[in-house]
């Protein structure tokens, strides 16, 4: 049985992710090819889903939400203010501590930081940072050369061995997606 979660409160997440996501694209597998951001929220919000079917007591609200709006922060205009007056204190924090820090310069640095931070949410927040990599784990963009594949595999691991704790089901399918990421290395 899956949990439920509150229809409502998941529209106006993915409504806002769409507008603030809007034209962002990233770069697909072979040369040329651009992909709406939005298929990666899409991707990470169905992993979480996935997750949360083996997690009945998850709390679904949260762990849907900070899928859809996890890169809100990060790479849009949308603050923490408007996450928190808009979806509760608990989806803000979650989505803060899935932010890399401008704080910080070192990507290492920025990584060990959100890794510590998510450590300090409840565990469903873990699963969406999980979930995140698991479908960043697919074929990487045409232009990334064999040092940055191995670089963000290596990451990879880090993300397993900070937060593989919170679900059996999500870091087992992170570990396979971390080895078949292998295979992009000539």
């Amino acid at each position: 049985m899956l949990p439920a979660w509150d229809i409502d409160l998941v529209r106006r997440a993915w409504e806002l992710a769409t507008r603030a996501h809007d034209g962002q694209k990233y770069g697909g597998q072979e040369q040329g090819r651009h992909i709406e951001y939005l298929n990666h929220i899409g991707a990470v919000c169905l992993e979480v889903m996935q997750a949360l079917h083996h997690h009945p007591e998850a709390h679904a609200d949260l762990a849907i939400a900070c899928a859809i709006l996890h890169d809100t922060v990060e790479d849009t205009p949308v603050d923490l203010q408007q996450l928190e007056t808009d979806f509760g204190p608990a989806i803000a924090r979650g989505v803060a501590a899935l932010t890399k820090s401008d704080d910080l310069a070192d990507k290492h640095d920025k990584m060990i930081d959100s890794l510590q931070r998510i450590k300090n949410q409840p565990r469903e927040v873990w699963m969406v940072k999980m979930a995140d990599r698991i479908v960043n784990l697919s074929a990487p963009p045409y232009y990334w050369d064999q040092q940055k594949i191995i670089a963000y595999r290596a990451e990879a691991q880090l993300i397993y061995d900070h937060l593989h704790s919170a679900s059996v089901t999500v870091s087992e399918r992170l570990r396979a997606k971390i080895e078949a990421y292998g295979d992009y290395l000539r």
